[in-house]
């Protein structure tokens, strides 16, 4: 068995510990795929796991890391053999199960989807968790038929992983996307992505009113809380909002107003437990509808031992775009 670098968290007396250090193969939990991974990337859960704001970790000692891209190593599964190109989001990855901020991981063949063809690991990462849950987002709001036809739609908490990936989605397919950020310094690049218009954050931060003027048929919100409930408020009749975050805190302080008199939609968007088929989708659509140069254009690379330092900056919203982490 050989031993590989890993960022592992573990209980300690004034909450937990992070460290990087040297961990045996040996120890890596049960599995019938091993998985020698090549890409990891930061997402805003990474940043809460690794920096303790939030009980994302739920057994320790645990290697963080929630979503790796990488070569299959060995396989008892039927689906995969060695060679296979695969990628892993979620399914407790970093959480109940070790995760990808290491050499090699170990999970079960039913999490993996296969990597896209046209995409090299780096890429996989550089869309990550974050670009596969804004992809899902996209493909919930076409399921409730709001089509760039309808009108603008507005993805709150823009200039973030999830966001940024979402206005570059939208705009490609045809939407008038407004992006709503907290940090207007943002406008040129938000505008690069595809933005039609970008607002300020404090235009939604106010108090909610129960039904305020109809500004967009739809929306993706990475921010939750006040910011979501004035969305909803602000969501033209019969449109939908795909909602995926929590950087503004998980309450929603809202009415029934916007869903009993506009029939507006909010629609829930989990990447973790999200059944293999919409996965499958989602990666074959971030393979044709995403456009790559933007991807990389938003993307900064870093090495293992970068990543503490880049989830307290994620976690304070000081991250622009996304962030891959070179593991081999």
């Amino acid at each position: 068995m050989a031993t590989f670098k890993a960022i592992v968290i573990d209980k300690a007396a004034d909450g937990q510990s992070v460290r990087l250090t040297d961990f045996d193969e040996k120890d890596l939990m049960d599995g019938d795929v091993t998985v020698a991974v090549e890409y990891s990337t930061v997402n805003y859960k990474d940043g809460l796991a690794l920096t303790g704001k939030a009980p994302v970790v739920r057994r320790f000692p645990m290697i963080a890391g929630v979503d790796f891209a990488g070569t299959v190593e060995s396989s008892s599964h039927p689906a995969w053999k060695a060679g296979d190109k695969v990628v892993l989001n979620g399914w407790g990855l970093g959480e109940t199960h070790l995760g990808a901020y290491a050499g090699k991981a170990r999970v079960k063949g039913d999490w993996l989807v296969r990597l896209p063809a046209s995409m090299s690991a780096r890429e996989a990462m550089a869309i990550g968790t974050a670009g596969y849950t804004a992809m899902l987002a996209v493909m919930a709001l076409e399921r409730s038929g709001i089509t760039p036809a309808r009108g603008p739609v507005i993805v709150t908490g823009a200039a973030g992983g999830v966001g940024s990936v979402a206005v570059a989605l939208l705009a490609k397919l045809g939407y008038a996307v407004t992006a709503s950020t907290g940090r207007p310094a943002e406008a040129a690049y938000l505008k690069g992505l595809g933005a039609a218009e970008v607002v300020e954050r404090k235009e939604l931060s106010g108090q909610p009113r129960p039904l305020a003027k109809e500004r967009w048929a739809g929306g993706i919100d990475a921010v939750g809380s006040t910011t979501l409930a004035n969305v909803l408020s602000m969501t033209r009749y019969g449109g939908a909002v795909a909602a995926c975050g929590l950087a503004g805190g998980m309450d929603l302080p809202a009415t029934v107003a916007p869903f009993i008199l506009r029939a507006v939609s909010l629609i829930g968007i989990d990447s973790v437990m999200c059944p293999l088929p919409l996965r499958q989708e989602a990666w074959g659509r971030l393979e044709s509808d995403l456009d790559r140069a933007k991807i990389a254009a938003m993307t900064s690379e870093i090495e293992l031992a970068d990543v503490v330092d880049a989830a307290r900056r994620i976690v304070q919203g000081q991250v622009r775009g996304r962030i891959v982490v070179k593991i081999r």
